[in-house]
């Protein structure tokens, strides 16, 4: 097997709200859309990520009404605090601070307008 790409789907109510999030915030661009789905991708992202819309029948019946839940869209960056601080002067809402992990994660969250959760990371060497 040869994987030639990687994507996260993302099932919620309104696709392009969580579509203009990513563009505005986190540089993202979108490669494809249509109704009830958009496509988004970064060159240094290494996957995309795709939003479809709750109900679309692309989805398995027993999925179609479920809510992107129970995860986290994490990316690793480089300056964590400068990203932070950018994010607050774009007036996005930082849903968790700023904080370091004993294993040694960096992180903080903000939260789409759909409430899906994304995370930025940077590794720091792990508390003794």
């Amino acid at each position: 097997m040869q994987i030639t790409g990687s994507a996260v789907s993302l099932t919620v109510e309104d696709v392009a709200a969580s579509a203009a999030f990513l563009k505005a915030h986190f540089g993202f661009a979108e490669q494809m859309a249509a109704d009830g789905f958009a496509s988004l991708g970064r060159e240094d992202a290494g996957m995309n990520v795709v939003y479809l819309q709750r109900g679309t029948e692309v989805l398995p019946e027993g999925f179609r009404d479920q809510h992107a839940a129970g995860l986290i869209l994490a990316f690793v960056v480089a300056d964590l605090a400068g990203e932070e601080a950018r994010l607050r002067a774009e007036g996005v809402a930082i849903t968790m601070p700023l904080r370091e992990e004993p294993w040694g994660e960096k992180l903080f969250q903000v939260t789409d307008p759909n409430g899906v959760i994304v995370q930025l990371v940077e590794w720091a060497q792990p508390q003794q």
